[in-house]
């Protein structure tokens, strides 16, 4: 693709000054005991997570319409690779087809409808053909109807000669794309991107390798899971014994790129650069969580000096009061060696684990004490939890629900 033709030196260079611009930033709020804060706290009424309207719209104006993450390039990297995705509503067959362009379809046969690969999401494989199991209806990688057993029984019925149902899909930054919702339109990556492309560009997402998926689950609504993703305020309180001890809570960097967000937070050393000459400081590893609009996570960093690694978290409700997380670990600029592979491993084992019992346990619990809790009681995110505030209000915006519309219970 155009973008492995792009200088990885520039872009390594892109990220350093990045990463030194964030230090500056970083240390700056350590030294005034401060965070990045909006102008003042968001006070969000307990439907807009409980909400059974506010779901149906959600489920419509977000998850249909709206272009969704469905894997990276490096998940299909070659023509004949495919992958499933499914954890959006109806099931999406990606596919690699002989011309290297990525196409998405329904993961349904045009003859009865069956289901063309049975495994779920997060499934990927080789697949140059694709055969139903029920009839052996085979389709090529471009969707096109190529094999037929007892084509003569379909003669003169042009139903009985279809190709796979398309879904619009776009491949941009080595991000792949796809809107459930045809009549809603092609897919534009650079224009749902906006000026967010370039922050995404430092990452070099196209040459990132996957090494480890798995599916995380909670038994809240997905924004409720997708809140703990844009602050640190937590971090002391529930991450004692892992980023509590390496981090700073309640300080972080924010930067709102349209529906777009970057945050980034100070580990501890940081503190001791406070009263350090800049020109003394040691050169930064570039990191940080990229929110996607509307529900995906990309963080890079760096486990140890120049040792990277990306994880993407892509969340999608399963049902108004449960969801699920399809997490991802990639090698960002392909896997070194064994040694390599195997702190990519480990990074996926100890944030799903973190992630899975903290986090999501108290998602969990939280949401079931809101469920309970009496109709007009309010969430309340503090000024100190800006990017909780952005993301809140473009979801509303999308899916044509204000934040202060509400609903009355059992609704």
């Amino acid at each position: 693709m155009a973008e492995a033709d792009l200088c990885t030196s520039d872009r390594a260079a892109r990220r350093r000054q990045s990463a030194r611009a964030d230090i500056r930033r970083m240390v700056a709020l350590i030294a005034g005991d401060r965070t990045d804060c909006a102008a003042a706290p968001l006070v969000l009424d307990k439907s807009i997570y409980t909400g059974r309207l506010r779901h149906a719209a959600e489920m419509d104006g977000i998850f249909r319409k709206q272009p969704l993450i469905a894997g990276l390039s490096g998940d299909i990297p070659e023509p004949g690779d495919a992958l499933v995705f499914d954890a959006a509503g109806p099931s999406v067959l990606v596919m690699r087809g002989k011309d290297g362009t990525a196409r998405a379809f329904l993961n349904m046969c045009t003859h009865r409808a069956a289901r063309l690969v049975e495994e779920q999401e997060p499934w990927r494989g080789r697949l140059p053909r694709v055969a139903c199991p029920f009839h052996a209806w085979t389709f090529d990688g471009q969707g096109r109807l190529v094999g037929q057993p007892g084509k003569e029984g379909f003669a003169g019925c042009p139903e009985g000669a279809r190709d796979l149902v398309g879904l619009p899909c776009e491949e941009h930054l080595g991000l792949i794309f796809v809107r459930l919702d045809p009549p809603a339109g092609p897919v534009d990556a650079t224009a749902h991107l906006g000026a967010f492309a370039p922050v995404l560009e430092q990452m070099e997402p196209w040459r990132a390798e996957p090494v480890k998926k798995g599916v995380l689950r909670a038994d809240a609504n997905w924004k409720f899971a997708l809140d703990t993703y844009g602050e640190s305020y937590h971090f002391k309180s529930l991450h004692k014994s892992t980023i509590g001890q390496t981090h700073y809570s309640n300080r972080g960097i924010y930067q709102p790129v349209g529906q777009h967000h970057r945050v980034n937070f100070p580990d501890l050393s940081m503190g001791e650069l406070v009263s350090t000459p800049e020109a003394e400081w040691p050169e930064a590893e570039y990191g940080g969580v990229h929110y996607i609009f509307p529900n995906t996570v990309l963080f890079f960093g760096a486990v140890t000096p120049g040792v990277h690694f990306t994880q993407l978290f892509r969340l999608f409700p399963d049902g108004p009061d449960r969801m699920i997380c399809h997490f991802a670990v990639y090698a960002p600029f392909g896997v070194i060696d064994d040694a390599h592979r195997a702190v990519c491993e480990e990074a996926y084992d100890a944030t799903a684990g973190v992630v899975q019992t903290e986090d999501y346990r108290v998602a969990s619990a939280g949401y079931a004490n809101m469920l309970s809790a009496p109709d007009g009681f309010q969430v309340v995110l503090g000024a100190n939890e800006p990017a909780l505030h952005g993301v809140h209000r473009h979801i509303a915006e999308a899916c044509g629900m204000p934040l202060d519309r509400t609903e009355p219970a059992g609704r």
